[in-house]
């Protein structure tokens, strides 16, 4: 998962720009013009081009001969890119998101688990385990229990033994951390998360696939029954009552 670093004025301009596209405040097919932009935000020409360079690595905008540079329509935007999921969470699509989220990870979570009870080594049953003391030493802290949670789902794709699968990582873990960061930065955890977690990795580790898919769907429904539960709190993510890492 790989956010844009950039620092100072450029960084500043990217992430500007960047929710201005993503926010429709600048609509599909409109012309941006470098030098209006560099007039407008009081910087110079070359800071606005590199940092229209990077949002068109995002698939945000292209360039097009006599026309300029001009936003590309969104479903040409790469929407797994982690800086385009943050800007679309702060642009108030969570909630469509994490329903997204919770589709496809109801898809191949549980037969992932499957194929790692299957094919887990000892170095991929470490990486879980690992996860899990981080997530149980995270308590309350929403950055530290964001990141075990990730490493977790990541250590399950890879212990599947899939290449292929391995890499979902990159489809899955910007939307879960994102998922995971406001969630947890807004409510009180619900409950101890390691045992349904840790229950996923005994199946994993005793070479028995029912039993780490049955763990994982109860994973699931209580990812499911925290969304709802933020949801009604507030509409969008606001004042719901709690959410366990999942």
């Amino acid at each position: 998962m790989v956010f844009y670093r950039g620092r100072g004025v450029h960084g500043r301009i990217v992430e500007t720009l960047g929710r201005l596209v993503v926010s429709g405040e600048a609509g599909e097919e409109s012309t941006l013009d470098p030098r209006a932009l560099a007039e407008e935000f009081g910087v110079s020409l070359t800071v606005i081009r590199e940092s229209l360079k990077v949002l068109a690595g995002k698939g945000l905008v292209a360039a097009r001969q006599k026309h300029g540079t001009f936003v590309r329509p969104r479903s040409e935007w790469n929407v797994l890119d982690a800086d385009v999921i943050r800007w679309r969470m702060a642009g108030g699509e969570a909630d469509e998101l994490l329903r997204d989220l919770a589709e496809l990870r109801l898809i191949v979570e549980p037969a992932t688990v499957r194929r790692a009870a299957g094919r887990r080594t000892d170095a991929d049953l470490s990486a879980l385990d690992r996860a899990l003391e981080d997530m149980g030493a995270a308590g309350e802290d929403p950055v530290a229990a964001a990141a075990a949670d990730t490493a977790f789902h990541r250590a399950l794709l890879t212990a599947s033994g899939n290449e292929l699968l391995a890499r979902l990582h990159e489809v899955i873990e910007p939307a879960l951390h994102a998922r995971d960061s406001i969630v947890h930065a807004r409510h009180h955890t619900a409950g101890d998360p390691v045992p349904s977690h840790r229950a996923v990795v005994d199946g994993i580790r005793a070479r028995d696939p029912d039993r780490a898919a049955d763990a994982m769907a109860d994973l699931l429904a209580k990812a499911s029954a925290d969304h709802d539960l933020a949801v009604r709190g507030s509409g969008a993510l606001d004042g719901a009552p709690g959410a366990t890492p999942t």
